[in-house]
């Protein structure tokens, strides 16, 4: 018999839900051909001010973008350091090197995942310029916490908030929490585009002139360049993208925070199931749990048409790239054992009862069959 396999992510259904809407609005851009820039991108930049509660929005060309855009708004450079998590993807650290600054790496909370911030203020050296945390997998880090550690050492704080866009920290945004949160529109985030894309959010007047400023090479008007910049624009078409399914992300938020209770209750005690902190929600970009014997649990659930991931199996102190820091195994023991055991189930807003049954089923079974 043949198993039908469930989808990862399901972008198919929501674009169905918002097809008049995106028509009308990608039509619009190929009417007016303002490809770069377009009104949209504006239109865009003020909902998503909106959403957060802040007072700056600046859209860039990717989550990647916003992380550079920002240290480098910040003036970070050669012989800097950045306090940030070494679990996360690749450009968290990336986006500190590239500039020629240090990742220094503090080790996670073993129930949230999110940079321990017990640990933050011994990491911290005169060449300390910035804290990075990241609020992974939907759920924001220990702000409160955080911020005051920053300012009592006259430090700004910049939010990875690429994978926790729409979840709530004690009544406030992700990416509303600190100097500047940072954003990923990439198409499997909580609210993606159909390509890169991505922004920066503050309150801050000044930095977000010199983020827009560098988002454009460094030019404050046409052919002027006071500063170095990137090629750091969001097309207009994905601008338009984002405002039509701006339109049901609230809906699909909720909707995520009940596919994600749904789950907990299914799984009960047979895997590590998401912890959520007090005062957080979750916007579960992905459904992470631990497992033991992670390949044979992964290859059953394929067997049986189920799809998963790991976010992330190698921590960025065990990168090769990151190898100069001298940082061996051993060095931050709690992301080291998460990477181990991590495994992303299938989650979106449309995910229905049925495939959520059938899938928390075979987790059971296959955990059960990989503890033997």
């Amino acid at each position: 018999m043949t198993v039908s396999a469930i989808d990862f992510i399901d972008l198919k259904t929501q674009q169905q839900r918002i097809l008049p809407d995106l028509d009308q609005r990608m039509r619009a851009v190929l009417s007016h051909g303002q490809y770069i820039m377009g009104p949209e991108v504006g239109e865009l930049e003020a909902k998503l001010a909106a959403y957060t509660g802040s007072r700056h929005a600046i859209a860039v060309a990717s989550g990647t973008d916003a992380l550079l855009i920002a240290l480098m708004a910040l003036g970070i450079g050669p012989g800097d350091e950045v306090v940030t998590s070494p679990f996360t993807f690749i450009a968290t650290g990336e986006m500190i090197a590239l500039l020629g600054a240090k990742p220094v790496f503090v080790d996670i909370d073993p129930r949230t995942y999110n940079i321990d911030p017990a640990k933050i203020e011994a990491a911290l050296t005169p060449r300390t310029r910035a804290i990075l945390p990241v609020s992974l997998y939907g759920q924001c880090a220990d702000f409160d916490a955080i911020n005051a550690i920053a300012a009592s050492h006259g430090l700004p704080v910049i939010e990875d908030g690429c994978q926790s866009f729409g979840a709530l920290y004690h009544g406030k945004r992700s990416c509303a929490l600190s100097t500047i949160g940072c954003t990923s529109f990439f198409p499997s985030k909580p609210l993606g585009c159909y390509g890169d894309g991505g922004a920066c959010f503050t309150d801050d007047d000044q930095l977000a002139a010199r983020m827009r400023q560098v988002r454009v090479h460094g030019q404050d008007r046409r052919y002027h360049h006071p500063a170095l910049g990137v090629n750091g624009r969001i097309d207009t078409l994905q601008a338009a993208v984002l405002l039509a399914k701006l339109e049901v992300f609230p809906d699909e938020v909720a909707e995520r925070a009940r596919v994600g209770a749904r789950y907990g209750e299914l799984l009960g005690d047979a895997v590590v199931t998401p912890y959520l902190a007090s005062g957080c929600s979750s916007v579960y970009a992905q459904y992470t749990v631990q497992v033991a014997n992670r390949g044979h649990v992964q290859k059953i659930l394929a067997d049986a048409g189920i799809p998963t991931a790991v976010h992330y199996p190698v921590p960025l102190h065990l990168q090769p790239v990151f190898s100069g820091l001298g940082l061996g195994k051993g060095s931050f023991p709690v992301a080291e054992a998460a990477a181990d055991r991590v495994m992303s189930l299938p989650m979106h807003p449309y995910l229905s009862v049925e495939d959520q049954r059938r899938i928390a089923d075979s987790v059971r079974v296959a955990a059960k069959e990989g503890a033997c």
